[in-house]
């Protein structure tokens, strides 16, 4: 089907030695596209105003004779950070040879900004010569490793360079852009970062979708056509299973749409047959209209990423496939719509949860609650888990709080939360912390027709009351609540050069894919105490 089109024709999966063996095997050569290539190389900024090559930069320098110091020269020497020079006919082997500001060489972790800034420099200067070596053409790019900073080069490059074009007309399709490590011995490092970037070009694909092309079904369809090769198991229960499961907190919010809801199982198993897994828990509401509660129509187009956090367990689940992570990880996606009929769930109404606990639905809006408290459930009782981790869109006070620049991090456990912390300075997609205090938990219990209520008590804090609600539906264990409503749909950010402005973004794929690797060798008995409830 045309709606499933593998990863691979819109985000290549690029090597060093499988370019290389495509062209051996090619019968005809007269038949190969003359390869149009372009290169990027660094330049760091001195403190005096004067620039310092990388050492693959003063490699091609020499090459050329010092040709292209007296270039620079000539443009003032001064390149700052993400801005790029291009040269022509310095090499007859490249189209174009784009040089990138990476800003001061000697910086590093910045504590203050969550933020390891050698790295992010060269995710930007990557990034912004990759993206303007396309625009002049190069259908082959080579980047260099900018001083074994080889991993987030790569991500830099592979992130510019991704397009949202599924839809568009074959003749108006822009040509696929490969890639590939110049001058650089570190291949693995670099075949890492092209992984991760490539998971989120694949949550930004799923999550940017037309709505009527990504309904639960057609996700379910999709997630096991990317997974399934991977050796992941993905199992599609129906509205029947989740019937017999008594989840009817899930089930009064899908009940606006003849679209049918499906619970998503995925499974990956890298440890040990006794390992107790990771569970992955994320919100996959196909298109939120806000149901009877309707949203306003400037802006709804955008909740067709409503299903970001489920696009972000799709895409991080084949991302430690493909990395070979030693460790177990099962995936549990809500799937349905939110919309308005007259079947649809109304504010006033009482539901009940799997667990028994009863639900006043006070606004229709605040549908993330109901399907996640389910899920949550199943996720737990079922698997025993020796951590939960939900990601979900799940309130717009977040975008207030922090705009789009991290997500929102709530966290049962202080030793769980400096390793995410640790992951999001690494990857430049920061997470930042949220209370999850006892007040909150009052503002969404302490009433008398229910149990609970979906939206709380009192004006402000809807990300933390969201939180308080589902940190009812853990009732043991270590967990992770990310709120991705900002920095997981629309890019708004103008400090992230190599993000499609106006297109969704992704995120936060790799923080959670790094915060998977350091998991491997976390030491539980070296952690702070598990927080009390």
């Amino acid at each position: 089907m045309a709606l499933l089109n593998p990863i691979r024709r819109i985000v290549p999966r690029i090597s060093y030695l499988s370019v290389r063996r495509n062209y051996a095997e090619e019968p005809e050569p007269k038949m190969i596209v003359q390869d149009k290539k372009g290169l990027v190389l660094g330049v760091f900024q001195e403190a005096e105003g004067n620039f310092k090559f990388t050492t693959a930069a003063s490699t091609f320098n020499r090459q050329t004779g010092g040709r292209l110091e007296e270039l620079l020269k000539e443009a003032g020497g001064k390149i700052p950070k993400g801005k790029v020079q291009v040269y022509h006919n310095l090499d007859p082997e490249y189209l174009a040879v784009a040089v990138v500001g990476i800003g001061p060489e000697d910086a590093g972790l910045n504590t203050l900004e969550y933020l390891d800034e050698a790295k992010e420099n060269v995710r930007i200067a990557a990034g912004a010569g990759a993206h303007v070596l396309r625009k002049i053409g190069a259908n082959r790019i080579y980047v260099e490793g900018f001083n074994d900073q080889v991993e987030a080069a790569a991500e830099g490059a592979c992130l510019a360079s991704w397009r949202f074009q599924k839809y568009r007309d074959v003749h108006f399709t822009k040509k696929i852009l490969l890639l590939d490590l110049y001058n650089d011995p570190d291949k693995t490092s670099w075949l890492r970062g092209i992984n991760k970037a490539e998971a989120q070009n694949l949550a930004r694909e799923l999550s940017d979708s037309p709505p009527n092309r990504m309904t639960p079904s057609l996700f379910s369809q999709a997630a096991a056509e990317y997974l399934c090769p991977c050796g992941i198991t993905v199992e599609i229960r129906d509205k029947e299973w989740i019937e017999s499961k008594n989840m009817t907190s899930f089930l009064a919010a899908a009940r606006g749409s003849c679209e049918l809801p499906i619970l998503l199982e995925l499974g990956y198993c890298g440890g040990g047959t006794d390992d107790k897994p990771i569970v992955l828990v994320g919100k996959g509401v196909t298109f939120d209209s806000g149901g009877l509660c309707l949203k306003k129509c400037k802006g709804m187009m955008e909740y067709r990423a409503d299903m970001a956090g489920a696009a972000v367990i799709v895409a991080t689940m084949r991302a430690i496939a493909m990395l070979n992570l030693p460790i177990n990880v099962t995936g549990v996606i809500p799937l349905c719509e939110n919309m308005p009929s007259g079947l649809a769930i109304k504010p006033g109404d009482l539901v009940t949860a799997s667990n028994g606990r009863t639900i006043i639905v006070d606004n229709t809006d605040k549908e993330g609650q109901l399907i996640l408290a389910d899920a949550l459930l199943y996720g737990i009782n079922q698997f025993k888990p020796k951590m939960v981790m939900d990601i979900a869109t799940i309130s717009r006070g977040m975008r207030t709080a922090i705009d789009c620049a991290a997500s929102g991090a709530f966290c049962s456990n202080d030793g769980l939360w400096s390793e995410l912390k640790k992951s999001g300075a690494i990857t430049g997609d920061r997470v930042w912390r949220f209370p999850l205090w006892k007040n909150f938990t009052k503002k969404v219990t302490k009433i008398s027709a229910a149990d609970m209520t979906n939206q709380g008590f009192g004006p402000g804090g809807d990300p933390c009351l969201a939180a308080a609600f589902l940190r009812e539906f853990v009732p043991c264990g270590d967990w992770i609540h990310l709120d991705i409503t900002g920095s997981g749909m629309l890019q708004c950010r103008k400090d992230v050069p190599y993000l499609s402005k106006g297109r969704m973004t992704g995120r936060p794929t790799r923080t959670v894919i790094q915060f998977l690797t350091q998991m491997v060798n976390y030491d539980p008995s070296a952690r702070e105490p598990r927080e009390k409830k």
